[in-house]
Order: C-alpha cells, then sequence, then structure tokens
C-alpha cells in the first residue's frame, strides 16, 4: 500500500514561518528541523546573524544539522563538505585541488529574526510579518511560553485559538465558565490577508495557582479580546480590561508536515513584573494540553476548507471568515 503525498499549496512556501525560539538556535551548533515537509537546517554565523537552507548535503544526502560550525560554514557531518551561509560548497577535504562542482550546493532560503522566533521562508515571501509595537516597549515584559508539538496540522492549531465556543467545556474555571456557555456575537473584518474582530465577555476568576489575569472576580471587569489573525498562522491578541493594564499575546505556528505543527507563544504584559515567567509559563501549558487532547482527535487533521465537509453555526463566524479568506489567498489545500 503507498501513501499519496498531500502537496502543501505552492503558496505557503512563501510565507514566513517560524522555525524556532532564537534561544534554541545557538553560535556553536546547527539546528535542524522540518517545514512544509522540508529538511531545513537553521544556524548562525560569528556575526549572530541567522541562515537558513536545507538540511541535506548534495554528495550523499546526509542531513547538515548534524554537523558543525567552522569557519563561518556548515560542515557535513559525514565527509566534511563546508557549506557557506549561501548554501555553496567551499572546501572538499578529500580532493582539495580539485575545482569544485558546481552541482556543490544546497538550497539556501531567506531567514530573519523577529520577536524572538527565527523565522524561514522556502520562497519570496508574499506577506510581511506583524508589527507589534508594545514588544518593542520597555513598559512592557515578554515571556515565551512553549513552545507547543501537536499531531495535527497548523490549520487546526490556529483554528482553534480562534474558537470561543469551547472555553467553558476544555477550559473550565481557567478561561470560561459551563454557566456562561454563550459565545457573545463577533464581527469579522478581512483586509487583505489579516482577520479583525474582537469579544467582550465576563472574565473567569483568576486563581491562587495562576494570578495570570487583571481582574478581581468573576463579572468585573469584562475582557475586552481584540485579534488580528495574520494569514496563514499567525495571532495577535491584545486583551484589555478598561484600564492601563493589558496584555499581548502573539502566537504562530510553525507547518512542519500535514499531520504535525508546532506553536510558540510569547505574552507581554505592562503589569506584574515581578511575577516569575513560570506562572505564565505553566498556565499556558495546562491550557495547551487541554487544548492538544481535542485537537489531535479531530479528523481530518487538516483544517477541511471546503464548507460541505462540517457544520458550520452563527458563533463559528471567525473559524468561517478563516477558512474563506485561506482559500481567497491561495494558501489551503
Amino acid at each position: 500500500m503507498t501513501n499519496t503525498k498531500i502537496e502543501f499549496p505552492e503558496k505557503l512556501m512563501a510565507c514566513w514561518h517560524p522555525v524556532g525560539y532564537s534561544h534554541e538556535i545557538k553560535a556553536d551548533s546547527p539546528f535542524g528541523t522540518f517545514l512544509l515537509d522540508e529538511p531545513v537546517v537553521v544556524w548562525r554565523t560569528s556575526d549572530g546573524e541567522v541562515h537558513a537552507m536545507r538540511d541535506v548535503c548534495i554528495h550523499r544526502g546526509t542531513a547538515l544539522s548534524l554537523g558543525w560550525i567552522k569557519d563561518d560554514c556548515l560542515v557535513c557531518p559525514y565527509h566534511a563538505w563546508q557549506f557557506d551561509k549561501k548554501g555553496a560548497c567551499v572546501k572538499i577535504p578529500q580532493d582539495p585541488e580539485a575545482e569544485i562542482p558546481s552541482k556543490a550546493k544546497t538550497p539556501s532560503y531567506q531567514c530573519q529574526e523577529k520577536f524572538g522566533l527565527v523565522w524561514v521562508a522556502l520562497k519570496e515571501p508574499v506577506y510581511d510579518l506583524p508589527d507589534i509595537p508594545e514588544y518593542e516597549n520597555n513598559d512592557w515584559k515578554l515571556v515565551n511560553t512553549g513552545p507547543f508539538d501537536w499531531k495535527s496540522d497548523s490549520s487546526r492549531q490556529v483554528e482553534n485559538f480562534t474558537d470561543f465556543g469551547h472555553f467553558p467545556w476544555v477550559h473550565p474555571g481557567l478561561l470560561g465558565d459551563p454557566e456562561r456557555p454563550k459565545v457573545p456575537e463577533c464581527k469579522v473584518t478581512v483586509k487583505d490577508s489579516v482577520l479583525h474582530y474582537s469579544v467582550v465577555r465576563p472574565e473567569a476568576t483568576n486563581s491562587d495557582d495562576f494570578p495570570i489575569f487583571a481582574n478581581d472576580d468573576v463579572v468585573k471587569p469584562e475582557r475586552r479580546s481584540v485579534y488580528e489573525l495574520h494569514l496563514p498562522y499567525s495571532i495577535v491578541l491584545r486583551l484589555g480590561w478598561g484600564g492601563e493594564k493589558g496584555m499581548v499575546y502573539f502566537f504562530t505556528s510553525q507547518p512542519i508536515s500535514h499531520n504535525k505543527c508546532r506553536g510558540f507563544c510569547i505574552i507581554g504584559r505592562n503589569y506584574d513584573h515581578d511575577e516569575p515567567d513560570t506562572i505564565l509559563q505553566d498556565f499556558e501549558q495546562v491550557i495547551f494540553d487541554q487544548d492538544k487532547r481535542i485537537v489531535e482527535s479531530q479528523r481530518p487533521e487538516q483544517v477541511p476548507f471546503d464548507f460541505t465537509e462540517e457544520l458550520h453555526l452563527k458563533f463559528d463566524a471567525v473559524a468561517m471568515n478563516y477558512r474563506r479568506a485561506m482559500k481567497k489567498q491561495k494558501l489551503s489545500y
């Protein structure tokens, strides 16, 4: 029995995707991962700049990420061929006098750092990364949470982040209350590749274990959540309670394969700077683990962008707009 490979939309290759937190890509060793089923190696030159290329040596197909860095080149672990940051082989130790064949290279990819993440685009990017002014303001403290590895497509991981109806049942007492399951109305505005929407709803209580939000009780103050969903797989969420205190969530998902993804969530807030990062990190681990169990059970593993395949109701407005926009932008299967 042969497995039929599902092809990713070509335009997904021309998007920026996260491949790791900046601290995961160290100066002394390459970092291997997969992006859209492609093996990718990310590494740093001596100036601290990040670079990305296909994680395959042209000589015998070895993973370059198993090698090391020398003289600002990536060294293959099998025969020690050296590749520069543009992917060209510059040294073959077994025959140092011979002219290096033009075929001795591996594709290089665009790579950059932003928000404490390393991003890679396999082709010329068609969209810019979001702007988050708060993350450049010293009044806001940033905390990295995760990463969150799920056996699902990135589209499922992102769409779960847009779903308000599951809060009371999947996250009771943390993000929702089964006694108040009604989903407030939510109007979605789509501008090019960005969905804008917001909701206002009563807040769940803070707990002794997770004093996360700037609220004192269940009903007041209410939480105003303002979202920007940047296609294909990134969300900026701003939380406010009517005062100066606020939080900004930035969530983005790495599409490793059709049934495997890795989520990154960076949280900024302008209050409670003295609280240890572990409070937010532990809280998000609980939330994402609760979601993971549910999302990994969904079939198919990818969001079915054909509207006839699932049932949609009024409170699914964000998901419906997400699916419609992904199809319009030619980012869906």
